[in-house]
């Protein structure tokens, strides 16, 4: 797009302006005076005509520039104040009038008509060929569209990019936010909110801006001048409404290239819904991508607890308790479909009696969660209801395979908004790392802090050295020799040496198992009274889950 097109642009993309269609060649020849209206030249062209006619308002639609010589404008004050207005009326964008025989100066009953209706009156003081105006303008608009094209072009190609690029919803808005300047949502067709981007008036985040205008009554119009493009859902003839893409005007006007580059974009988004595939999955997916921004940073501790209610969480004034639930490897709802589990999972939570918001990350295989309590003290009896609920949750979406790692819940801290972030980080983090442990109800993530260290150590060659020393020939005799001792060392150690309750677990008599430990110190040339050592074969122990795991 040329500078002049930039400059004459209207902004609304309905046309050019008056100012950018006197500046052009054709009419500047005319040497044009601005006699009414001056304040107006900014009122855009959507199309130019010319003609003689008295009755020509009625052939106008508004928003054309009008030609005239004024041939038609007639004799008498009366006629010419009622031609002024009827034009007025049809709301044309300017009336331009070429002096000549018909008129050498412009009638006060014109002029003062046109000042009282605000309309723009341009008198040109030398001939001009109205073909080449109307050539020179119309080529104007035109270049103009072909630009606006190619803007939300520029639109769909960046939100094609990033697509394709492993983005989704939120990048896609993102996007669109920053071409128009103003906050984007996109909602369910019966209005929830299922994402948002942008920025609204002041900093004002863009949940704070749906909250405010669209209100718990989803059934709020939006304001006026607002954009609403429906995303296609692909259902049964091709006109199912998947999801609504609305822009709203809160920052400045919103122009009709803003809704060009919204329906390109509900093209993409309608590919990402088709993926997706259910609503309850995308919200879903939404309350899981606020608990990772949450848990990540993103969101502050104070801007939380408004974006939490507007996703339908209101837990009340006591302590947050994050909990984190990990599906084992090769775990996935069938067909993908995370909503199956959403749902389930959901439904089964309902009757844990306390406010929460379930989230799900399908790339890590994780369901977040944040429970409102009533006191620290409800957080054990809390826990077991709700890694209960989610187990429940996981068997009815038909998520138990056999050979799969059962699904880790780890629960967190209670306590304010800013240890519900620290405590998602961390949650997410031991459940990643809690894979593979004795399988129990629910872990408590403080207690799992050395598993969570080791794992994060899981690459570094000095950590497979030490497991290395410290039972290397356990492993190098478990290889070729039976009965192995490294499960022997393991019931020890995880019964803090009390031989009897060791005996009793591995269903052996006390002589075996003391010739088995014996062996074992024997083959480690260590004592396993020493404290020391204890220490180091139980780290060793718990460090060889994780040699070689590369899981996010």
């Amino acid at each position: 797009m040329n500078s002049g097109i930039a400059s004459g642009y209207d902004g609304q993309g309905a046309g050019i302006t008056v100012r950018r269609a006197l500046e052009l060649p054709g009419l500047r020849g005319g040497l044009p005076e601005v006699v009414s209206g001056a304040e107006k030249l900014g009122r855009p062209v959507r199309w130019v005509h010319a003609g003689e006619v008295p009755n020509i308002a009625s052939l106008l639609k508004g928003g054309e520039l009008l030609l005239t010589t004024g041939v038609g404008l007639g004799t008498r004050p009366a006629d010419q104040r009622a031609f002024v207005r009827t034009l007025a009326e049809r709301g044309i964008a300017a009336l331009v009038v070429e002096l000549g025989p018909r008129f050498t100066t412009l009638p006060a009953a014109l002029v003062d008509t046109a000042r009282a209706a605000g309309l723009p009156l341009v008198q040109l003081h030398r001939e001009v060929p109205f073909v080449t105006v109307t050539e020179e303008i119309h080529t104007e608009i035109v270049n103009g569209h072909y630009a606006l094209l190619q803007r939300a072009e520029e639109v769909h190609r960046r939100c094609t990019e990033a697509l394709l690029g492993g983005g989704g919803v939120p990048q896609v808005l993102d996007i669109l936010a920053g071409f128009g300047g103003n906050p984007v949502f996109l909602e369910t067709p019966d209005g929830h909110l299922l994402y948002a981007a942008g920025a609204g008036p002041e900093g004002a985040g863009p949940l704070q801006v749906w909250e405010g205008l669209r209100g718990p009554r989803k059934d709020t119009p939006p304001p006026a001048g607002s954009v609403l493009v429906d995303v296609p859902g692909g259902g049964p003839g091709g006109g199912a409404v998947r999801a609504r893409l609305v822009l709203l005007p809160v920052r400045s006007p919103l122009a009709p290239v803003h809704r060009m580059a919204a329906e390109r974009a509900a093209g993409v988004l309608a590919v990402v819904l088709m993926q997706a595939r259910q609503e309850e999955e995308l919200a879903a997916r939404g309350r899981g991508d606020f608990l990772t921004d949450l848990a990540e940073g993103r969101i502050t501790a104070g801007d939380a607890p408004a974006q939490a209610r507007v996703l339908g969480f209101r837990p009340g004034d006591g302590p947050l308790l994050p909990v984190v639930m990990r599906l084992g490897d090769g775990l996935s709802p069938a067909g993908g479909d995370w909503a199956v589990l959403a749902r389930a999972v959901g439904e089964e939570l309902a009757a844990v009696g306390v406010p929460v918001l379930l989230g799900v990350r399908p790339v890590e295989g994780r369901v977040p969660l944040l429970l409102g309590l009533r006191s620290r003290s409800e957080r054990p009896a809390v826990a077991d209801r709700v890694a209960a609920a989610l187990r429940a949750g996981v068997e009815r979406a038909g998520m138990r395979h056999p050979g799969a790692w059962p699904p880790v819940v780890v629960v967190g801290v209670a306590g304010d908004w800013a240890a519900a972030s620290a405590g998602l980080r961390h949650a997410a983090e031991t459940a990643t790392a809690a894979q593979g442990l004795t399988d129990r109800p629910w872990y408590d993530a403080r207690r799992l802090d050395i598993d969570l260290l080791l794992w994060r150590l899981r690459g570094h060659p000095d950590l497979a050295a030490f497991v290395d020393r410290a039972i290397g020939p356990l492993r190098d005799h478990d290889s070729r020799s039976r009965p192995p001792l490294l499960p022997t060392l393991e019931t020890y150690l995880a019964h803090a040496g009390r031989k009897a309750e060791t005996a009793r677990e591995l269903h052996l008599n006390r002589q075996t198992l003391y010739n088995r430990l014996a062996r074992i110190g024997e083959l480690l040339g260590t004592d396993l009274d020493d404290p020391q050592t204890v220490l180091s074969l139980s780290l060793a122990l718990r460090a060889r889950r994780h040699l070689g795991t590369t899981t996010p």
